[in-house]
């Protein structure tokens, strides 16, 4: 039993634990309960190089160091403030269970057990199970059991994430002109409460308009011009957006959002390029989401092999941007160069762990199918010098236990956005072509 009667309890899925080691730690002085079934999906994940295997690992080591002195079958406090942690080794329900009601004692079913165990045992406190497997919850609803996404990380307001630049409407003639005669004028409360560091703004009256960023800097209205990158010119005001912050060295970091066909990954591409003489390498990666969940260990070949198709989108836009010029033009001997150096690079994301980015540009693509814990992992690994661009769209996520609140893109412009070292653009308009903008306004 409890050392204490526990406020609630919450049992942890195998998932919640993969998505973020640190979730055993984050329900305040609630007890938190890991089925043994965990523990053996824990087992089966712990050796690899993806960041699911990280975690389970750096589950194991906890779960291994809290126990040094006491038995993980009793109740272990988990530190000052904290509830206590229990390991489950049983889950014989005398009532109503799983098991006899889906009809077999698969893993999913023995956490449920685990949970409606509790709730027998411990009658007056609320029992929750915690998953990130919506399957699951609805399973564990069905048998009449609390059940809930883990929300450590979890983006309630969608809405400003959401929020692309800004239109500002009827302003005065003056400021316009001025703007396009200084390229610079004082905020001076024009923005009121608009203002945002590295805000993107649609400045028009009804005769002119201009677009403009907020530099907090120098506490300025900036107005951004049309600038080609690689011979990528861009083709809409968010474009155009997209470049200035691309190009500017003061941001080190940069949120490309936007659906299929905007440009997204063309563009930090084309930048990148643009400035291969100011870093010493160009960083293209992106995660990859095994099919059938199977690892890409599974695949014939060598690791170039193994990732080749994940990464064709990123070799298609590469190969667009050579289509720019002619085959002996310097600028296309010059990116055939840089690949053979290295100084280009295409890679999956597990590759890259442990790595000191010093002096890089790195784009991370498709990054919405990233965990906010592993877009904080590449962060942190950003030395001196290095830029780093995330690109995606965060209602196209393929990974099944993140949804549009809980990806990493979400979780990092939600918790950055107006930050002077960040900027956000979100990408409206669909640029591939009419039949792609077609698909995606009607289907």
């Amino acid at each position: 039993m409890a050392k204490k009667q526990p406020k609630k309890i919450f049992v942890l899925d195998t998932s919640v634990l993969l998505f973020d080691h640190n979730s055993i730690k984050n329900f305040e002085d609630n007890n938190v309960v890991i089925p043994i079934t965990v523990l053996e999906e824990l087992d089966n994940f712990k050796i690899g190089n993806d960041t699911k295997n990280f975690e389970a690992r750096s589950v194991i080591r906890f779960l291994d160091k809290i126990s040094e002195h006491q038995n993980l079958n009793e109740w272990i406090s988990l530190g000052n403030g904290l509830g206590e942690l229990f390991i489950s080794m049983h889950d014989n329900v005398s009532g109503i269970n799983a098991k006899d009601t889906y009809g077999s004692s698969k893993n999913d079913h023995k956490i449920i057990d685990t949970a409606l165990l509790m709730k027998e045992s411990y009658p007056n406190t609320k029992v929750t199970l915690v998953t990130k497997d919506i399957n699951l919850r609805i399973k564990a609803k069905a048998l009449e059991l609390k059940a809930e996404d883990y929300k450590t990380g979890k983006v309630v307001d969608i809405k400003k994430v959401s929020k692309g630049s800004i239109n500002l409407d009827d302003l005065e003639s003056d400021v316009i002109r001025e703007l396009y005669q200084n390229n610079s004028i004082p905020e001076n409360g024009i923005l009121g409460d608009q203002k945002m560091a590295n805000g993107y703004y649609i400045i028009n009256n009804n005769q002119d308009s201009v677009l403009a960023r907020f530099n907090p800097t120098n506490n300025s209205i900036e107005r951004v011009e049309k600038s080609y990158a690689y011979g990528i010119k861009p083709k809409n005001a968010e474009q155009t957006f997209a470049i200035d912050a691309l190009l500017n060295e003061e941001i080190k970091l940069v949120a490309l959002q936007g659906v299929a066909g905007t440009g997204k990954t063309l563009l930090a591409l084309a930048t990148a390029l643009e400035q291969k003489t100011i870093y010493n390498q160009i960083i293209l990666a992106r995660p990859i989401i095994p099919l059938s969940n199977r690892d890409i260990g599974f695949l014939p070949g060598g690791a170039e092999e193994k990732i080749s198709p994940y990464m064709q989108p990123l070799f298609d836009n590469l190969k667009f941007i050579k289509s720019q010029y002619k085959a002996d033009s310097r600028k296309r001997k010059a990116l055939d160069e840089m690949e053979e150096n290295e100084e280009l690079v295409l890679t999956a994301l597990a590759f890259i762990r442990g790595r000191s980015l010093a002096n890089v540009i790195m784009i991370i693509d498709e990054s919405q199918n990233l965990t906010p814990h592993e877009v904080k992992t590449i962060i942190t690994r950003a030395g001196e010098g290095t830029k780093i661009i995330f690109t995606g769209d965060i209602n196209q996520i393929d990974s099944p236990y993140m949804d549009e609140h809980s990806n990493g893109l979400t979780y990092l412009i939600d918790k950055l956005k107006g930050h002077a070292l960040f900027a956000h653009i979100k990408l409206e308009k669909g640029e591939r072509s009419e039949l792609a903008n077609l698909a995606n306004d009607l289907l």
